[in-house]
């Protein structure tokens, strides 16, 4: 998968006439990291991502083959479970597909004692409930305990992180802002 992506960013820049230093300045990602990422030997997390996304003008469904949702009702069967490399987390996404969609809502799944991601802060707001287990959100320098059945709900502009206690899988609801695929 990750080839697949480190390709069509490769033919997304040569087709837009674009240096390694230019999509650096129109990313704030360094050339050399661009390189790796184009040469598959580095990997790529999801805000890097959605920066390259943003600065090509494409969906970030563009890089996922079969992912593409083209209607305001998410079936069930649609559902399919993905992984994004560099993240040990699962995804499931459960938002419809129409222009100028401002939320993102996905089933997260964070294995025991992982950690989601690093810390970071991006535009937008975040809620999350827990469907099953529990999670470690920290914000800031607070810590928020939320377990199976309750929510949290702050702005991702302040830096935060999750992270998985237990031993189990957590499961949790994310609807965020702005949408990322």
């Amino acid at each position: 998968m990750l080839n697949e992506i480190a390709e069509k960013i490769k033919t997304l820049r040569k087709n837009a006439n674009f240096t390694l230093k230019d999509l650096s300045e129109k990313t704030g990602l360094s050339v050399s990291f661009l390189s790796q990422v184009e040469n598959v030997s580095s990997s790529l997390a999801i805000t890097s991502l959605k920066k390259i996304a943003d600065a090509f003008g494409v969906p970030m469904t563009y890089f996922f083959k079969g992912m593409e949702i083209h209607n305001f009702h998410v079936k069930v069967q649609e559902q399919e479970p993905f992984k994004i490399e560099g993240s040990n987390s699962e995804f499931i996404r459960l938002s419809g597909d129409f222009a100028d969609r401002m939320l993102e809502a996905m089933i997260v799944i964070i294995q025991g004692g992982q950690d989601h991601g690093h810390t970071y802060s991006h535009p937008g707001e975040e809620f999350v409930y827990i469907i099953e287990g529990a999670l470690i959100v920290k914000i800031d320098n607070n810590e928020y305990l939320v377990k199976k059945g309750d929510s949290i709900h702050y702005p991702s502009t302040i830096t935060h992180q999750w992270t998985n206690p237990l031993d189990t899988p957590v499961k949790v609801l994310s609807v965020l802002t702005p949408s990322i695929f």
